[in-house]
C-alpha cells in the first residue's frame, strides 16, 4: 500500500560539499528520504555560484551549469546564492562568502505545513531552532551530515545518518572502479561503525546498512527485515591501529572491504581506515 506521507528535501550543497561531499550523489538521498514510503513534495537544493570566477574560468562555469543541470534532472529546484568577497578590517585580507542558510531555514519554515518528514541536508549547528520550530508543528526531522557536523544538531533531529553510511551516497576509493561489486556484495567496499569489541582477544563487528531500506529502527541484525548486516574484524586489519583502543564507539565511521569469512555465510572485513569521526 503506497503511504500517503509528504515528504520534503532541503539540500545545503556547499556545507556538504565542503565537508567530504564533492562527489555526493544527489539521486541516492533522493531515494534515502523515502526509503520508508511516501511522497516527495518539495526537492530544494541550495548551491553557490561564483560569478566573477566563471568570467574567468571556463572550467568552472562549464562544471557548475552542467552540475545543476543534473540536479534539475532528478527533481530538484535549485536555489542559487552568489558568492561575495569581503574585507576583514583586522587582517585586511579578502575572503569569499555564499551563505544560503537564511534561504534554506525560510523555506522550510513556509513549506513545513503541508509536509509529514522533512530532511535537511547539513551539519551547520544553525540550523537548531529551525529543526525545533519544524518539530513544534508536528513534522518529523531527520539529518543527513558528513564531516564537522554539528553534535548540538545531530542530537535535537528525531533521526541522524551520517551520509558516509549510506549506501552509494559518497562513492568508496573503489566504487568507480570497472567490474566493481555493488555494495554490500563480497569484494566490495562499504563503511560502518563497530558496535562490540572484545580488547583482550583483539577482534569485534561492525555494523553497515546493506541497502538502501525502511526500518532503520530495527538494527538487530538477526531480524530478517533489519536494512543492517555485520562483518566481523581484527584488529590486525587496521591500516592504522591508533584508533582501536576508543572501540567500540558510534562516533568512528570506517570503511572496509568485504570478504568471506569462511565460516558459514559470515563476512569479514579487512582493510580498514578511519572516515570520519564525529
Amino acid at each position: 500500500m503506497k503511504s500517503s506521507l509528504k515528504v520534503g528535501v532541503y539540500a545545503d550543497v556547499s556545507n556538504m560539499y565542503l565537508n567530504g561531499g564533492h562527489k555526493m550523489q544527489y539521486d541516492i538521498l533522493r531515494e534515502f528520504a523515502i526509503r520508508d514510503g511516501g511522497e516527495l513534495i518539495r526537492l530544494n537544493a541550495y548551491v553557490s555560484y561564483d560569478p566573477k570566477r566563471a568570467k574567468e574560468d571556463p572550467e568552472y562555469r562549464d562544471g557548475a551549469k552542467e552540475f545543476y543541470s543534473s540536479l534539475r534532472d532528478y527533481g530538484y529546484k535549485v536555489i542559487t546564492k552568489e558568492v561575495k568577497s569581503f574585507r576583514d578590517k583586522e587582517t585586511n585580507e579578502i575572503f569569499k562568502k555564499a551563505n544560503a542558510d537564511l534561504d534554506l531555514a525560510v523555506d522550510v519554515l513556509l513549506q513545513s505545513e503541508n509536509l509529514d518528514k522533512i530532511l535537511i541536508c547539513t551539519g551547520d549547528g544553525d540550523f537548531i531552532q529551525v529543526v525545533q520550530a519544524i518539530q513544534n508543528r508536528g513534522c518529523r526531522l531527520e539529518i543527513v551530515a558528513l564531516d564537522n557536523s554539528s553534535y548540538e544538531l545531530r542530537h535535537e533531529a528525531d533521526m541522524f545518518v551520517s551520509g558516509f553510511l549510506i549506501p552509494n551516497l559518497i562513492p568508496t576509493k573503489t566504487s568507480r572502479k570497472p567490474n566493481t561489486p555493488n555494495w554490500g556484495e563480497i569484494g566490495s567496499r562499504v563503511r560502518g561503525v563497530c558496535y562490540w569489541y572484545d580488547k583482550e582477544k583483539g577482534y569485534g563487528f561492525f555494523k553497515y546498512l546493506d541497502k538502501i531500506k525502511g526500518g532503520l529502527w530495527q538494527t538487530d541484525t538477526r531480524n530478517p527485515d533489519s536494512p543492517y548486516k555485520t562483518a566481523y574484524f581484527h584488529a590486525s586489519n587496521f591500516t592504522n591501529d591508533s584508533y582501536v583502543s576508543g572501540l567500540p564507539s558510534r562516533e568512528y565511521i570506517f570503511e572496509f572491504d568485504l570478504v568471506s569469512s569462511g565460516k558459514n555465510d559470515g563476512l569479514q572485513a579487512t582493510n580498514i581506515d578511519l572516515i570520519c569521526k564525529l
